[in-house]
């Protein structure tokens, strides 16, 4: 990994642009070069008009890549003979990307090191890796690609995001949670930040291993769970709440039914005997809303053993006391 100063990009050479000081710039990241970046702009229109992307895109995550892969190869060999080696498959990544992915946050999503993606607007793409944020030499085209991102993202989902809804929290397919907000509300550009899910879950051990907890607090914690007793975790943001509450929920025997309750969905349990519930925001007329306090409200009747709430924001708060008072765990 290198700094800015230390790589292509500050000025000389064949980048004839200049990336900000801080950018972080790895060979799987660092921007095309000029002559690279038009023959992906123009395989990328070629792929658009010759190949329905849409269709492809039914195929399946791994199967529509594997389609706009071969189409992108058969194209960049008329389009650009020269290239080979890794600048050609760094160029045809690009399209992929471009076309059937998240564009330039592809390869961050990707980064199973990375734990957050930040776009403050479309040449300030931050990430965060083992605490600390670094600012990306990957950039978008303008705003409009980044709306086509943000498009992307909440489609599938039956989402939307316009100047009545200027808000809104979604996930990937992976299960990482996305919230995104756009002008007026941020004059500036659209701005998307993604909370990356880990795939590999942590228990109670790992938690007293890395130093987040002494077993003293392990203990007493695991007690309070086996012991049915209520337990609200609070914390900052990116504290580890959700991480905490999962390690926690390894307790729960593998006979009781467990019902969660989430705004979007990033839990994920050991257990079997699990019924997520998801809260869905109202539709473009404003009907149609079902908050987390309809859903707490609901499960009350669901016979749950144990209502897990992902977070309490709001009037669900209530709700979740008037359930602990009269028994519910």
């Amino acid at each position: 990994m290198l700094k800015s100063t230390e790589s292509p990009g500050n000025g000389t050479g064949p980048w004839n642009f200049t990336l900000p000081k801080d950018a972080i710039v790895t060979d799987e990241y660092a921007p095309l070069l000029p002559e690279d970046e038009r023959t992906a702009q123009l395989v990328h229109q070629r792929l658009i008009q010759e190949v329905d992307v849409k269709a492809v895109e039914k195929l399946g995550p791994d199967r529509s890549v594997e389609a706009v892969e071969m189409a992108t190869r058969a194209l960049l060999a008329e389009v650009g003979p020269a290239l080979y080696g890794e600048r050609k498959e760094r160029v045809i990544r690009r399209i992929v990307d471009d076309a059937v992915g998240l564009g330039p946050l592809q390869p961050l999503v990707n980064d199973l090191s990375i734990s957050e993606v930040m776009v403050n607007s479309p040449d300030e793409i931050y990430f965060e890796r083992d605490g600390i944020i670094y600012l990306s030499a990957l950039r978008f085209r303008d705003r409009d690609h980044v709306s086509l991102v943000i498009d992307r993202i909440i489609a599938p989902l039956g989402r939307r995001v316009d100047e009545s809804s200027p808000f809104v929290d979604a996930r990937l397919p992976d299960g990482s949670r996305v919230n995104i907000i756009i002008p007026p509300l941020v004059p500036r550009s659209p701005t998307i930040t993604i909370r990356k899910f880990r795939p590999d879950k942590y228990d109670m051990q790992d938690l007293v291993g890395i130093g987040t907890l002494t077993q003293t607090v392990a203990d007493f914690l695991r007690a309070a769970v086996q012991l049915r007793l209520n337990i609200v975790i609070s914390g900052g943001t990116g504290t580890g709440k959700t991480t905490l509450l999962s390690a926690l929920s390894a307790y729960i025997p593998e006979r009781e039914r467990i019902i969660t309750i989430e705004d979007p969905i990033e839990l994920k349990l050991h257990q079997r005997h699990v019924i997520a519930c998801e809260a869905r925001p109202p539709n473009i007329e404003g009907r149609n809303e079902v908050a987390q306090r309809d859903l707490l409200r609901n499960a009350l009747r669901m016979r749950p053993d144990r209502i897990i709430v992902g977070e309490v924001r709001g009037a669900e708060a209530f709700d979740m006391l008037q359930a602990m008072n009269t028994g519910h765990e």
